[in-house]
């Protein structure tokens, strides 16, 4: 019994023990350049579709009319565009920089149009954590956040006036 007890013993402290080793010896990749780790992708989606499930479904308050789109286009291209693009223009030196690399959301790439509105409004209040997307709960109203979310979810079918905007 006392080899037995030794033996779970050892067989737990040992990977801790070797973990801790990767981490303080540099093994960890920490630059945005770094490739992730096995499984790293896969835990870190699981987790964060664990947190949003309650939300995602949400339907937004706010009706998806050209009033919201405006709006939601003025609070994208003051918070969002820096890192998510802009219609037409290359992608920033701070997107290209950031690991992990920040989705593209506007035409001609695909975005999150085919996201649940209520998710991108949880990603957009809360931010996901280790990825350099800020949560805007403190800095946005609700009805702003929302404004960004609709205009993301609408945003291959977005009026020309709305376009216009984007572009700037």
């Amino acid at each position: 019994m006392g080899k037995f007890l030794a033996g779970v013993v050892i067989g737990i402290c040992v990977p801790l023990v070797a973990g801790y080793l990767f981490v303080i010896l540099g093994g960890m990749p920490v630059a945005t350049k770094g490739v992730p780790l096995p499984l790293e992708r896969s835990l870190a989606r699981k987790a964060l579709h664990a947190a949003m499930d309650k939300e995602v479904g949400k339907p937004s308050p706010l009706p998806a009319d050209d009033s919201n789109f405006l709006a939601g286009a003025r609070v994208y291209q003051a918070q969002c565009a820096v890192c998510h693009g802009q219609v037409g223009q290359p992608e920033s030196a701070i997107a290209k920089g950031m690991f992990p690399h920040p989705p593209q959301l506007l035409p001609p790439k695909k975005g999150v149009t085919d996201d649940e509105v209520g998710g991108t409004y949880w990603k957009v209040k809360n931010g996901i954590r280790l990825t350099g997307m800020p949560g805007y709960s403190d800095s946005l109203t609700d009805s702003e956040m929302w404004q960004v979310s609709l205009l993301l979810l609408h945003a291959d079918k977005l009026p020309a006036s709305v376009q216009q905007i984007l572009r700037k």
